[in-house]
């Protein structure tokens, strides 16, 4: 599969979000050409603010592999990681992150500027789907004016 066709799990997830009435960001962690964990956000199902479809998602991969590292592994994520989630993934030692929308407000560029949270060997790319990922964001906030 591609990144667009995984970027379009990693959205299907965020419509779950959006659809229980959570900010819209869903994630997946692919291993070998294998979707082994998938995540939204539940921080208000779970009444938990470090609820994040990327640290859940994490939490999934590690159980499913009965590791703490992820070093072969790609997550896609439909908005760019905030600094809390930046810092689980450099934890878990990610190989590469995939990103849809960029999010000037609330990313890890926010803090941590030009400086890199992630494992010096994590590759990152964003704009994956970037239009998709961006407007189901826009619609949620919009439904909430």
């Amino acid at each position: 599969m591609t990144d667009e066709q995984y970027m379009q799990q990693a959205l299907k997830e965020a419509q779950n979000a959006f659809d229980k009435d959570e900010v819209p960001i869903g994630a997946i962690v692919v291993l070998n050409d294998r979707i082994i964990a998938r995540a939204h956000n539940q921080v208000e199902l779970l009444t938990d603010s470090t609820a994040h479809a990327e640290i859940l998602a994490l939490t999934t991969a590690y159980n499913f592999l009965g590791s703490k590292y992820l070093p072969e592994a790609t997550l896609y994520v439909t908005v760019e990681p905030c600094l809390m989630c930046s810092g689980a993934l450099y934890w878990s030692k990610i190989g590469r992150i995939v990103f849809g929308a960029a999010d000037d407000k609330n990313s890890y560029r926010r803090i941590a500027g030009n400086n890199n949270p992630f494992h010096p060997k994590t590759v990152i790319t964003g704009g994956i789907l970037e239009e998709e990922c961006s407007k189901l964001m826009k619609d949620f906030f919009k439904s909430k004016r």
